[in-house]
């Protein structure tokens, strides 16, 4: 037994030493990085790596959101940097910082799955204002409507990134501002935004390029959870 656990470890440290040296695609071709939509200020991705198995060493060219769907644990190996350990929680959104090169492993028993958000404009957003510069002391804030709560994340390229939890007929409110906005469901529910009917499944993503002129109301049986990027 002790040979075989031995012999496991460095067939992994071989396969990732070779992983380390092999040459770096676009992420658009890497085979695990699904890309479901796209237009002028993102490209987003569905991401599933399952256990045992790793990404190609691919390209980060925009900074990025990533949110976890599920728990997961993996190992991130940046190029020219030693592999890293990482355990993620469902709903885990953060934040990377362009340009790299990295590729990841999934080692825990559960497929490591993730929404990959590409800022497309990320280097005039970097010096953007922000509505909620004045409103830095709201990160990690958590704020409650009738019905349902906002925890925010933080601010990011003048983007807000926050997790919206509602319960059945609750509502949540339209926005201030009307940048466009992101959602990504971390579960399945049904969801109304005006006279626009939505079913999204964990993973599902949703773009509202104007902002929302009407508030967001569950109109299902079950809570509705998911990760809302909001735009300056």
């Amino acid at each position: 037994m002790r040979r075989m656990k031995e012999f496991a470890f460095a067939l992994a440290a071989i396969l990732i030493a070779a992983q380390a040296n092999a040459p770096e695609v676009e992420i658009t071709a890497e085979p695990h990085h699904h890309l479901r939509f796209e237009n002028k200020s993102v490209r987003v991705f569905n991401v599933q790596i399952d256990p045992n198995t790793e990404t190609l060493t691919h390209w980060h060219r925009h900074d990025y959101f990533a949110v976890t769907l599920g728990q997961a644990e993996v190992t991130n190996t940046v190029k020219d940097k030693p592999p890293a350990e990482v355990r993620f929680q469902d709903g885990d959104t953060r934040f990377s910082l362009a340009t790299f090169a990295h590729f990841v492993r999934c080692t825990g028993p559960q497929p490591f799955r993730n929404v990959t958000i590409e800022i497309l404009e990320d280097e005039s957003l970097r010096h953007a204002q922000s509505p909620w510069d004045a409103k830095q002391n709201e990160d990690r804030a958590l704020n409650t409507f009738h019905g349902g709560t906002q925890q925010i994340f933080f601010v990011k390229d003048a983007i807000r990134a926050s997790e919206i939890e509602l319960q059945p007929g609750a509502t949540f409110p339209k926005p201030q501002h009307r940048g466009p906005e992101l959602v990504v469901a971390l579960n399945e529910f049904d969801v109304q935004a005006g006279t626009d009917s939505m079913h999204l499944k964990s993973g599902d993503s949703q773009w509202f390029e104007d902002g929302r002129s009407h508030a967001l109301r569950n109109t299902g049986t079950s809570g509705a959870k998911f990760v809302m990027l909001e735009f300056p």
